[in-house]
């Protein structure tokens, strides 16, 4: 499995991602992608963990948690925000500490 966060490519096998205190772990290894400010993920994850606001250009086939804001694909599991949740379905629960927008399936 390929991924891309912050414009860096990065090989993994599970695709969980996890950001907290300035460090992002990718399949239990450390990975250096420079300022955290905003952090965008291009791909699909199993499962992401992050401290501040997240996007996810892909889906989430796991649970989503972040301290900020979530915006994503589909999400297999459930979605805990501190901030907004813009996704396009959540098959689990939402937490949010903020708006909820969905995209409507056709």
């Amino acid at each position: 499995m390929e991924l891309n966060i912050n414009g860096i490519n990065i090989s993994c096998s599970s695709g969980n991602v996890s950001i907290r205190n300035g460090r992002i772990t990718v399949d239990g290894a450390v990975v250096n992608v420079g300022n955290l400010s905003e952090v965008t993920i291009i791909g699909n994850v199993n499962k992401v963990d992050v401290t501040g606001s997240v996007r996810v250009d892909g889906n989430v086939t796991g649970s989503v948690e972040a301290g900020g804001s979530v915006s994503c694909g589909d999400v297999g599991g459930d979605v805990d925000a501190g901030g907004s949740v813009t996704a396009s379905n959540v098959d689990g629960d939402i937490d949010a500490g903020g708006s909820v927008h969905m995209q409507r399936r056709k």
